[in-house]
């Protein structure tokens, strides 16, 4: 795994050394990313340079280094990932006559682009990757990015100045980057956690969307194109259905799983797995043992906390698929070291508050290998979330209540501010009490006023409803979560709720968390649950292979039973969460309380601090659990006292 930047500059002013010294700033900001290996490659004539940074996996000679070359010297690359499916395209390219100088994947997938393209060659391409390819024929340079976002991407452009990067802060590493902080985008975090692709928290910089490809030629501003599309194939999928019984699909499943974890599992370097004891990690931590020789290494983080610990189902896995099994047990001092970290390490506001055990088990996993294979995925693909389930039961109630009176009763609900439901709720049974707060029924409320399933699944999905009202200026851009049209390519709600996840909060929380986190300790993460072969297969399954017997994720399931018996990984989906609402009240309080302040708030013009602070008054009381509002804008303005000095306000 590694990192790229670049920049192209039209005017081409710079001479070879100051290109040169310049990208080398980009790419040192990144050192993390491969502290193994750096190069540049530079052309004064164009104006142009790609650099790289170095985790070495494969191939660790010199063979592998980057910015390569083409052998006709056309093309240079430098190159984020790993392609799972080199050793076929090699076979190719040799029977035609091509010649390599060492066995990296680089070097393979970049005379592909050389002998038969760039479009043939991506088709082939079973991996994840941020690609930045030079064409110096057509003086044409090429953004690629993965087709599910598993690697990041960024771009952005001032006048003549196109700069590309793995992470934010190697663009920012440019004198010529003076982005402005985006209030449109500040709103659209608060909605999310997280900002959507393709917008960053700066006006003038983007993330490249999954399954796209930049082109930039000369004269043109960018052309993007997708090369893969995750509606597409859901689309495709609805129209061509399985007909399997359910041995055979469960044979087709694992023998394709089979096939995409054996391909994660070659590296030069040691390599282990993330084991929850969930039915993903799980899956793949025996697909992974089934086809080794020795015992894998896995590794958990435990929480003694009741309701967020899975150690002891994690081990009680590993004993019994014979891995060699480590586990951390997470306290509030472990978080409050890594806390003053976060912005650096996501560069942007990030409010997915696992991002917290996910540093610390790709720390904790680094210590011993270079690589490690996850479950991430799994939920998506398979349909394991509880909204996949409840969420159109809850929607067909819902559609069936005349919308005039949903809208006089939503208007009732919100009537009594959530602190007077919750003293209303002391009154009701004790198991509607400790399910229920105020701020859930005001949730509910909004719920019940959706216009239709698509504003239904974009209320329950979101942090903060309304985040125009809490951003001065601020108007949130709107996406593919309100768009209408999804619903006819994928009928189905519940299927739909898939696809919107796995091309929203798949790519910019899961896999971006995932990313900073293992990055950051120079550890290569690998999910073989979304190779996309294994997404092709999955949409293509009819309902009942994800969902029957009240149970989720069906047919993955069924694999994984094969492997270890169904009574170790039985229970309630538990998520990799933190006990984040209870350290708020205790050892967090006092960061929290700084970052919250009115008057720093106020200042800063990002956040009205007024109803952050009803919040934070509320969640202090116990009446209500609002760590997940409350994560989101304490990582907003922990962002801002470190980053927004630097740049202006839009």
């Amino acid at each position: 795994m590694c990192g790229i930047s670049g920049y192209l500059d039209r005017s081409a002013r710079a001479g070879e050394a100051q290109l040169t010294a310049t990208a080398r700033a980009m790419s040192d900001a990144l050192s993390h990313r491969g502290p193994d290996d750096e190069g540049v490659w530079a052309d004064a004539s164009a104006g142009i340079a790609l650099a790289f940074r170095r985790l070495s996996i494969r191939d660790l000679s010199p063979a592998g280094h980057q910015p390569m070359v083409s052998h006709s010297g056309r093309f240079i690359i430098s190159y984020n990932g790993e392609i799972y499916s080199h050793a076929e395209i090699a076979k190719d390219l040799v029977a035609s006559g091509v010649t390599f100088r060492g066995h990296s994947d680089t070097e393979i997938m970049l005379e592909s682009f050389a002998a038969v393209g760039v479009r043939p060659t991506l088709d082939r391409l079973i991996g994840m990757f941020a690609i930045a390819l030079w064409d110096r024929q057509e003086r044409t340079l090429m953004l690629i990015r993965d087709r599910v976002g598993i690697k990041p991407l960024y771009w952005g452009q001032f006048g003549e100045l196109f700069l590309w990067g793995s992470e934010l802060k190697a663009l920012r590493a440019h004198p010529g980057c003076t982005p402005k902080i985006d209030r449109d985008a500040v709103a659209a975090y608060l909605r999310h956690a997280y900002v959507p692709a393709p917008y960053t928290i700066y006006r003038g910089i983007h993330k490249l969307p999954p399954g796209c490809m930049l082109t930039l030629r000369p004269g043109a501003a960018p052309e993007i194109e997708p090369y893969w599309s995750a509606r597409s194939v859901a689309s495709k999928g609805v129209r061509d259905r399985f007909d399997f019984s359910d041995a055979e699909a469960t044979d087709r499943l694992e023998a394709l799983l089979r096939d995409a974890v054996c391909r994660r599992l070659v590296a030069d370097v040691p390599l282990g797995a993330f084991l929850s004891g969930g039915i993903d990690s799980s899956a793949v931590v025996a697909l992974m043992q089934v086809q080794s020789n020795r015992p894998i290494q896995t590794f958990t983080i435990g929480f003694n906390a009741q309701g967020f610990d899975e150690a002891q189902h994690a081990k009680a896995v590993a004993a019994h698929l014979g891995t060699d099994h480590t586990e951390l047990y997470v306290e509030p001092d472990h978080a409050r070291a890594i806390i003053p970290r976060l912005p650096d390490m996501y560069d942007e506001p990030f409010g997915d508050s696992s991002q917290l055990p996910t540093f610390l088990i790709s720390e904790m996993t680094r210590r011993h290998v270079t690589v490690a294979l996850s479950g991430d995925g799994g939920d998506e693909v398979f349909a394991g979330y509880n909204r996949y389930t409840a969420g159109p039961r809850i929607w067909d109630w819902i559609k069936r209540i005349p919308r005039p009176l949903r809208l006089a009763g939503a208007t009732g609900i919100r009537a009594l501010p959530p602190e007077m439901w919750n003293r209303l709720l002391r009154l009701a049974p004790r198991d509607i009490r400790d399910r229920i707060s105020g701020h859930q029924v005001h949730k509910g409320a909004d719920a019940l006023a959706a216009r239709s399933d698509t504003e239904f699944y974009r209320v329950i999905a979101s942090q903060w409803n309304d985040p125009d009202r809490l951003v001065p200026g601020g108007h949130e851009p709107r996406g593919i979560l309100w768009d209408e049209t999804v619903r006819a390519d994928v009928p189905d709600f519940a299927e739909r709720m898939e696809l919107l996840d796995l091309v929203t909060y798949l790519p910019d929380d899961i896999l971006a968390k995932v990313d900073r986190a293992s990055m950051a300790v120079s550890l290569e993460v690998r999910v073989p649950l979304l190779d996309h072969r294994v997404i092709d297969f999955a949409f293509r399954l009819p309902a009942r292979f994800k969902q029957r017997d009240d149970r989720s994720k069906w047919l993955l399931r069924q694999v994984l039973y094969r492997h270890v018996p169904q009574a170790l990984v039985e229970r309630p989906k538990m998520g990799f969460g933190v006990p984040v609402g209870a350290w708020l009240r205790g050892p967090l309080r006092e960061w929290a309380e700084d970052l919250l302040d009115a008057r720093q708030m106020g200042e800063g013009g990002l956040i009205d601090p007024k109803p952050v602070r009803r919040l934070w008054a509320t969640h202090l009381a116990g009446s209500d659990n609002l760590e997940h509002p409350l994560w989101t804008v304490l990582m907003l303005e922990a962002w801002r006292r470190r980053w927004a000095g630097s740049v202006a306000h839009d």
